[in-house]
């Protein structure tokens, strides 16, 4: 059976590597290193780890005559070196910090994991060179690190060993975490005498200023709270807003006290994000925003309706525990 090579790499592709950078010094002392992803363990006891190189690669003699060699795992944030030491004809090591180890081999700094090796034993693997390193020394930090998958660069995230994911509701979680997150700003909601449906709609405010009230509505709609005249009115009495009337068109604007208001209530908001992502590493995050965009993406106007009636039902649980500590006189 003949194996078509495009099909090959894709299908070889599927499994998701690490992404190392090899470095050694050549036999006229310059610093050589490369990109790869075809490093994997070999044994324990004695340490030995080996990484591939093709037969055509311009680096080959200098890893085939070196004496010590060092395997870099990058780090997440480290996509720009990864791309550095993959592309030819240029200095990859220029502008970089660099320490040294055995051999004056050159020693990357900021990556998740290196090892330190000396070359133990070489062998032919079809259009590859397979190298077999003795881990001489090694360090290694928390830091996640950078994934290839697919023809592309990915972000490793830690798998939750206490969540049975068979029973996680994704519904359940995202609403828990909404109502964690809200904690904060309904406490100074209240302080400020301020409802849900004033608060949707000074946030409206704050980004689209001067929006009329059917523009207002049209914008937070589909979280079942509409605003009315009533709403509108009385922010105008309290001075949170003014109301403009020109040719029969009313728009609302934030007046001095309005702005303070809306900023106070985004200020609790960010406080508790930036609490909560102090236990996200900086690709976690990002992580977690392009997956919770992209639930927000699919669900779409199809879940429109849906959306508006379980908004509707939290609105009015809002409302009820808003009130619920008055007591019946």
């Amino acid at each position: 059976m003949s194996i078509e090579k495009l099909q090959f790499r894709n299908a070889l592709g599927a499994f998701a590597t690490g992404v190392t950078i090899v470095t050694t010094r050549d036999a006229d002392g310059c610093d050589v290193g490369l990109t790869a992803n075809s490093f994997n363990s070999v044994s324990l006891d004695p340490p030995l780890v080996l990484w591939s190189l093709a037969k055509t690669s311009r680096s080959l003699a200098a890893f085939t005559q070196c004496s010590h060699f060092a395997v870099h795992i990058l780090a997440a944030d480290q996509v720009p070196l990864s791309d550095q030491f993959a592309r030819r004809g240029q200095d990859k090591f220029a502008g970089l910090q660099l320490e040294r180890g055995e051999s004056e081999i050159p020693l990357l700094t900021g990556c998740t994991a290196r090892f330190r090796c000396r070359a133990a034993y070489q062998y032919e693997g079809g259009d590859h060179i397979i190298f077999v390193g003795e881990v001489i020394s090694f360090d290694h930090s928390a830091r996640p690190p950078l994934v290839f998958h697919g023809g592309s660069y990915a972000v490793a995230t830690r798998r939750n060993a206490t969540l049975d994911d068979g029973k996680a509701d994704l519904g359940h979680l995202v609403q828990s975490a909404y109502f964690h997150l809200l904690t904060p700003v309904r406490a100074q909601r209240d302080r400020l005498g301020i409802s849900v449906h004033e608060h949707y709609v000074l946030s409206v405010l704050r980004a689209h200023d001067g929006s009329t009230i059917e523009e207002i509505d049209s914008i937070i709609g589909y979280t079942g709270i509409h605003i009315t005249d009533a709403i509108a009115e009385g922010l105008v009495a309290r001075k949170l807003a003014e109301l403009e009337v020109r040719e029969d068109v009313r728009r609302l604007r934030l007046t001095a006290e309005g702005r303070h208001a809306v900023a106070s209530l985004v200020g609790a908001a960010k406080a508790i994000e930036a609490e909560v992502m102090l236990h996200f590493s900086q690709e976690e995050r990002q992580v977690l925003t392009d997956l919770l965009g992209r639930v927000v993406r699919v669900t779409g106007a199809a879940g429109a309706a849906q959306v508006s009636q379980h908004m509707a039902l939290l609105n009015q649980l809002l409302q009820t525990n808003g009130t619920s500590t008055s007591g019946d006189d």
